[in-house]
């Protein structure tokens, strides 16, 4: 079922919007039940990851579930969106996340506008995104190929890990960044470091569709081909 360009765009907004409601609202979740940062590393990771699961399964049939605006760069460089539902599917993304963080900050009485003042930056951070955000696109653009129908589990099970492996814990998305950036709480980056994570986060998803696209080029096998014929 193909689904009109408005519908997609709500699903986007939509799903952005839960996914950074889901980040942000476990963090303050989290912080306020534990004195412990592991603990609530560990909190805010476990309901992205599963979040992650229930959102690219129920939009992915209507908008490809990309929630996330390097996926769709990506997507667009390989021709399959158009320049124009690219741009627009960005912009319902960042306007989703930002509304994702006013929920959260609504649903646990906090000041809807708030700006981060966490400080993320530096060379460690940078490589943490690149790494991140390459090992995000690099598992959809495998997956699609391969596996198509565990997208949802595998994405969600790479976060989860990238939460943990990164030391930027993996936000390897700019419109999530963006919105975070809003939020003065567990989850927030200081938005002077948005740029940089943002600048890292499209390196990260290039290389990635690069590498992928070279490693399931499809071999030419004319030459060996005819060779046979012609020894028969």
């Amino acid at each position: 079922m193909t689904f009109d360009l408005k519908r997609r765009l709500a699903a986007e907004a939509l799903g952005t919007a839960l996914l950074v409601a889901t980040v942000v609202g476990s963090g303050i979740m989290a912080d306020r039940l534990s004195d412990d940062g592991a603990v609530s590393l560990l909190g805010n990771t476990v309901a992205t990851g599963a979040i992650l699961v229930v959102l690219i399964t129920i939009f992915g049939p209507i908008s490809g579930a990309h929630f996330n605006p390097v996926v769709t760069m990506v997507f667009a460089a390989g021709r399959k969106i158009e320049a124009f539902a690219a741009m627009l599917y960005a912009a319902a993304q960042i306007a989703g996340g930002v509304a994702g963080t006013l929920m959260a900050h609504a649903m646990f009485d906090l000041p809807l506008l708030q700006v981060s003042e966490t400080v993320r930056t530096g060379a460690g951070q940078w490589l943490a995104e690149a790494v991140a955000t390459f090992g995000l696109v690099l598992t959809i653009l495998m997956a699609l190929r391969f596996r198509t129908e565990a997208i949802p589990s595998l994405v969600g099970l790479y976060i989860t890990a990238a939460y943990w492996f990164t030391a930027s814990t993996s936000f390897a998305n700019p419109a999530v960044a963006v919105a975070r950036a809003l939020s003065n709480t567990f989850s927030g980056i200081r938005p002077t470091d948005v740029p940089g994570f943002i600048v890292a986060e499209v390196i990260g998803a290039l290389v990635a569709a690069t590498l992928t696209g070279w490693m399931l080029a499809e071999r030419n096998t004319a030459t060996s081909t005819t060779t046979v014929k012609g020894t028969e």
